[in-house]
């Protein structure tokens, strides 16, 4: 998102409205509550999710109220919706004006993998789709094969910028013999399967180490507990703060393979491209994830790194294993000339068409 509004800010003004600080791109920021959710949880909300009432429960979200208070009487040439449950939202404060979706990924079954949000949010943003994504003048997702799931399902062309980042003037870090640097980055959140990864390198050589870099969720910090306590007192696994999206890129690169494992629970977890792929490329690494088709052609093809098998301890271990020094060297040299394409230039250019076109001339 954030490299979506660098963009928006070349062709305009910004205002963006949202949870967080204002983003440096922003000419104005209308900051949302952090503490109101996007979707109504009272009694009376959840029973009209679940009766199917869903054109009263649209605008029932506190959050989406609190944003509809704070843009007010604000006119705009363009509007984008940053993810599905926010175009119903986009249209209304659009008042006529062109209204993009930014969808990212399969909005029906984001979390389909929860039960409670399966049965309730999933019909929901089905029926959210089916209303709207008809009325927008463009959307974006992140790979072609969820662009062709939003055109079987809903009859709508997409078009796709990837979650990669700009490229950075880098060079592959040294491999030091007999030792094999494993580094991961991302949310401190159920589902993301860090389990596995430490647990593979638990049943590692000693050779090995991993590195986290891990953003708190918002549970008060109980599953980074949970992961403090796996990791244990293995000397070889150490749980870094996150760092800075400026910071992320060279803060990996002092590592030599970026690995990476999430189970096929959803469609969007395997039909997955996640900006990890992009970061550990820029940062010179190799990569080693679980499979999945986007992430298996980008790795195939320019030749980054290994594949596990399936999202499995076992499976990260053993294909992790099978590495040595020389191999993971290759590995950072191939990243490095793939650098120079697995970058943001052509998600930009994308973007900039989407929705440089649709402002008045």
């Amino acid at each position: 998102m954030l490299r979506q509004l660098d963009v928006l800010a070349e062709l305009g003004e910004v205002t963006t409205v949202g949870y967080g600080d204002k983003p440096k791109a922003a000419t104005e920021h209308l900051e949302i509550d952090a503490d109101l959710p996007s979707l109504p949880q009272t009694p009376a909300g959840v029973a009209l999710l679940a009766l199917r009432r869903f054109d009263r429960v649209e605008f029932m979200g506190p959050a989406v109220r609190a944003a509809q208070d704070l843009i007010g009487d604000r006119r705009f040439d363009v509007v984008v919706a940053n993810e599905a449950r926010a175009m119903a939202l986009g249209h209304r404060v659009a008042h006529g004006a062109p209204v993009v979706a930014d969808l990212h990924e399969w909005a029906p079954e984001e979390r389909a993998h929860v039960r409670s949000w399966r049965l309730l949010v999933k019909p929901f943003m089905t029926h959210q789709c089916r209303k709207y994504l008809p009325k927008m003048a463009g959307a974006t997702v992140v790979n072609d094969s969820i662009g062709e799931l939003y055109q079987q399902r809903f009859g709508v062309r997409t078009h796709t910028v990837r979650n990669a980042g700009p490229f950075r003037e880098l060079e592959p870090g040294e491999v030091t013999d007999g030792r094999i640097r494993l580094v991961h980055s991302g949310g401190a959140v159920p589902g993301r399967n860090i389990e596995a990864l430490i647990e593979a390198v638990h049943g590692l050589d000693p050779k090995f180490t991993l590195d986290l870099y891990l953003v708190p969720g918002r549970d008060g910090g109980r599953y980074l507990a949970g992961v403090r306590a796996l990791i244990g007192d293995d000397p070889r696994i150490t749980l870094h703060p996150p760092v800075t999206p400026d910071e992320l890129v060279p803060t990996l690169n002092r590592y030599d393979v970026g690995i990476f494992s999430l189970p096929p629970l959803t469609p969007n977890h395997r039909l997955m491209l996640p900006n990890k792929i992009f970061d550990f490329v820029q940062a010179r690494l190799a990569v080693v994830f679980s499979s999945a088709p986007e992430t298996d052609r980008l790795i195939s093809e320019h030749e980054l790194g290994a594949i596990a098998a399936d999202a499995s301890a076992a499976a990260m271990r053993d294909t992790l294993a099978a590495l040595d020094e020389d191999q993971v060297r290759a590995l950072k040299q191939n990243s490095d000339k793939a650098a120079k394409v697995l970058n943001s230039a052509e998600d930009r250019a994308v973007t900039r068409t989407v929705v440089g076109d649709l402002l008045p001339g």
